[in-house]
């Protein structure tokens, strides 16, 4: 199919959940996916990676992900769902295509990769993050001999037992592979601001709860009612809570500078450290829309909605809360992906 009414750019949570409302629309539509297998980002996440929400709350439109008893969800449960998703709705993929470029024509859009190109009437971007991670910069860095990873490539703690390990980042990635490591390394915790934790009993179906709430009053003009915490916050899953009994789950301020050996802290003190794991976030893969000239300088695209601000017949899913509230998880992306899936039908007429 080289002439499909919509391409979608991206095989993972957002593009699968735009191509279910899709299908509702009797539109032609086609999913570009650089992947080799279905699942995403998700195929290339740590192996012990565990969801905070039960499967009914880690689910896509039409099909709640099968329950997997009392625990929550982890990484293989998440790909073999997107898997057995995209064959449950005959989803149609091509894999893999690295798609290397975008541009206007007259009826559309023009979409390419090596050797090949597709023509469409409408666009959609749901390439994620995944592909690039973002790293702060220190003083010094550069010289320091040791491993640094992100998130983005980290498997498991097996390879660094018996190491001295710093892991940056506040977030649940970094609290997580915090509480795996430390059980085999000596670990240091370093987040921008003290981690929030959130309560014991606050698990993603509260996270999400408060973000509907959010968004119901961006709606409505209104200030949100305060809540427990962001999508951002730590959960106490299992892992972290167990971090937490063995005295692990404390963090420092950041390090004024690194050295061949480790780094120095603010107040002139060395520390010396064998890795250095960042847990610090990504931006959005949109190397593919330069052509069109939408991407601004803080690499993101004007949107209203999740539609193009400048290009008519282009939207972007999935990116996080510029493309929609908690749109960047499973369960948030389904409100975006039907109100695009419904702008698509009706620009297309």
């Amino acid at each position: 199919m080289t002439h499909p009414e919509v391409i979608i750019v991206g095989g993972g949570q957002a593009a699968l959940s735009v191509a279910y409302f899709l299908r509702r629309t009797k539109r032609s539509f086609l999913i570009l996916d650089a992947e080799e297998t279905a699942g995403g980002a998700w195929c290339h996440a740590w192996e012990s990676l565990q969801l905070f929400s039960p499967a009914s709350w880690s689910s896509l439109a039409g099909w709640p992900m099968p329950p997997v008893g009392e625990r929550y969800p982890t990484r293989s449960d998440v790909t073999d769902y997107l898997t057995r998703y995209e064959a449950r709705y005959e989803l149609p993929v091509q894999r893999p295509v690295w798609v290397s470029g975008t541009e206007k024509t007259a009826t559309g859009f023009r979409v390419r990769s090596s050797g090949k190109a597709w023509s469409c009437k409408a666009l959609v971007s749901a390439t994620g993050t995944w592909r690039n991670p973002y790293t702060p910069t220190f003083p010094g860095q550069p010289d320091f001999a040791g491993l640094q990873l992100h998130s983005a490539n980290y498997v498991d703690a097996a390879s660094f037992a018996g190491k001295r390990v710093l892991v940056v980042g506040g977030g649940n990635s970094g609290a997580q592979i915090l509480a795996e490591i430390s059980q085999l390394a000596d670990t240091v915790w370093v987040t921008q601001q003290p981690p929030q934790f959130l309560p014991d009993d606050v698990d993603g179906r509260v996270l999400f709860e408060r973000a509907t709430e959010r968004w119901k009053a961006q709606q409505e003009g209104r200030v949100p009612d305060p809540g427990p915490g962001g999508l951002g916050d730590i959960v106490m899953i299992p892992s972290v809570k167990n971090a937490r009994a063995r005295g692990v789950l404390l963090s420092r301020r950041p390090m004024a500078r690194f050295t061949a050996k480790g780094v120095v802290w603010p107040d002139g003190t060395a520390s010396s450290f064998d890795a250095v794991i960042w847990c610090t976030g990504f931006s959005p893969v949109l190397g593919h829309l330069a052509g069109l000239d939408v991407v601004g300088t803080e690499g993101r695209v004007a949107v209203n909605g999740t539609h193009s601000a400048k290009v008519p017949g282009l939207w972007l899913v999935g990116y996080g809360d510029w493309t929609g509230m908690a749109s960047a998880t499973l369960i948030g992306v389904m409100r975006t992906a039907r109100s695009t899936a419904q702008e698509i039908d009706a620009f297309l007429g």
